[in-house]
């Protein structure tokens, strides 16, 4: 049986890259909807984004649920100078057939997570937390439903890749991710000293270049994009692929290595805005999630491109 799934995401380039491996996965993942949420781009930017690479992945069946525009507290930030100014790099997906729904992303959590059975859903955020936190502030019934959380977010080894503190969508809105690290609810937590392990090099992105079919070829260009500007920034060969990790532990755990830890989010302003404090020692407080370490990259690159070559 298909395991339920809810997106919430903010495509962004590798956002849109992990929304081709889980559509193309019908037979694991039963995608109940994607919510958008502001963040690599503006919300409005996002949503279309969506909304495209559903038509590009020939699955206008999965609704699309515009979420908030904006942090539960703080200013937005975007990270259009990595992703560029439409979010999808140099790529051009085809424009969407369609809108949006009417609902509300953080009403369509709780409508669908209250009508569902117990421990019945899995939310597969990769964008700032948002919608999910001001759904659980808003009904916190609805964690009765949620089976787990897989996130992509934080760092403790590496850093930050919005400031020297933080990872980009704890930055964004600290506050949400410290609702949902508060929330008690079972999570998985990929954050950067996975994320940057699977890189897409030369060779990689090559595969997708070749792939015989609409979807292999965009996601290179996306790709191809942040390629250039890791090499002019970092001086590093190959971008991290971030969000796809998530599908990619959704499909095969057994591939990712993670400890239990105790992570809590700093949400005061300053230098250390967004930062990750993930305990994975001796701890005074009962552990609130699993911290991945590692992965098996080639395994993992592979299996997302086996994904996508099925669009």
């Amino acid at each position: 049986m298909a395991r339920k799934v809810i997106f919430d995401c903010d495509p962004g380039v590798d956002d849109c890259i992990a929304l081709m491996a889980a559509l193309a996965s019908p037979d694991e993942l039963e995608v109940l909807g994607i919510c958008t949420v502001a963040g690599n781009v503006s919300l409005e930017t996002c949503t279309r984004n969506a909304l495209a690479l559903t038509t590009l992945a020939g699955r206008e069946d999965v609704t699309i649920y515009a979420g908030c525009p904006r942090p539960m507290v703080e200013q937005p930030v975007a990270a259009a100078h990595i992703h560029g100014e439409t979010g999808l790099g140099a790529a051009r997906l085809p424009d969407p057939k369609r809108t949006a729904q009417d609902q509300h992303a953080v009403d369509f959590l709780i409508e669908t997570l209250r009508a569902a059975e117990p421990g019945s859903i899995t939310l597969a955020p990769t964008g700032p937390l948002t919608n999910l936190a001001v759904a659980l502030v808003k009904a916190p019934d609805i964690a009765d439903a949620i089976a787990d959380i897989v996130l992509m977010g934080g760092a403790r080894s590496e850093g930050g890749n919005i400031t020297a503190s933080a990872e980009f969508n704890m930055y964004a809105d600290p506050h949400a991710a410290r609702v949902v690290f508060q929330s008690g609810l079972k999570i998985t937590a990929i954050g950067l000293d996975t994320t940057l392990q699977l890189r897409c090099t030369p060779q990689r992105h090559k595969a997708l270049e070749d792939m015989g079919n609409a979807a292999g070829p965009v996601a290179a260009q996306m790709i191809g994009h942040v390629n250039a500007i890791y090499g002019e920034i970092y001086g590093a060969e190959g971008a991290a692929l971030h969000d796809p990790c998530v599908v990619a532990y959704l499909l095969a755990p057994e591939l990712f290595t993670t400890l239990p830890a105790f992570i809590d989010v700093e949400t005061r302003a300053g230098l250390t805005r967004g930062h990750t404090s993930v305990d994975i020692y001796e701890k005074p407080k009962a552990t609130n999630a699993h911290w991945a370490t590692g992965l098996q990259a080639d395994a993992v690159f592979q299996l997302l491109l086996d994904r996508i070559a099925r669009l």
